[in-house]
């Protein structure tokens, strides 16, 4: 039997990447961290905060997401949006983990190329 520990390694490196691509995605509507943290559980990608506000940060230091701070509130809020260059990269992403979902499904259904 699998320990835990084993499983959890497995399963944290098979999400890493697709909380990228769910943030791009998700980040199509403008959204503040918190919130874009309470998202991503509802749909299945849970993701401490810890790991994602660096990712945030990480992604606009590379032009895939843009950021504007939103003061109208009593306590400011920085929102984030997926720019035109993030946009490009999803859809590459996309393209990627559609082959790869349809590579995977060769290989369960034995399918030989």
């Amino acid at each position: 039997m699998v320990s835990d520990d084993i499983l959890r390694t497995h399963l944290q490196e098979l999400r890493r990447g697709t909380v990228v691509v769910a943030s791009l995605i998700a980040l199509r509507r403008p959204d503040y961290g918190y919130a874009l943290l309470q998202r991503l559980s509802t749909h299945g990608f849970p993701v401490d905060a810890n790991t994602l506000y660096p990712l945030l940060r990480r992604l606009e230091e590379q032009g895939l997401l843009t950021s504007e701070w939103n003061t109208e509130e009593s306590r400011p809020r920085k929102f984030y949006r997926t720019s035109d260059q993030g946009e490009s990269v999803l859809r590459t992403l996309l393209d990627d983990l559609a082959a790869v979902q349809t590579a995977m499904t060769g290989l369960i259904e034995g399918v030989d190329r």
